[in-house]
């Protein structure tokens, strides 16, 4: 049994520094691709939006756990706070 518990330990230590890094890299990119837009706000507002349906679509068409799709649609919330607080208004 620890030697279970161990494993999912390290699985989940594993996933969530890949979970940061991809995070990270994600609003990097982001923040970059608004940063080159005319309006920087509005633009990230349009990417958030996008994000929003696709998340709504994929939940959607899987019957998706609704805990996982509130989940998904709070990081694009947390996505777009972060991005936007760089952004130029």
């Amino acid at each position: 049994t620890n030697k279970i518990i161990e494993d999912l330990q390290r699985q989940n230590a594993e996933l969530s520094g890949m979970m940061l890094a991809t995070g990270v890299i994600l609003t990097q990119l982001l923040q970059n691709i608004c940063k080159r837009e005319l309006n920087p706000q509005a633009a990230a507002g349009r990417i958030m939006q996008t994000a929003r349906e696709g998340v709504e679509g994929f939940a959607k068409e899987t019957n998706a756990d609704p805990k996982m799709k509130k989940r998904a649609l709070d990081a694009v919330q947390q996505y777009e706070e972060q991005i936007r607080s760089v952004l130029a208004v």
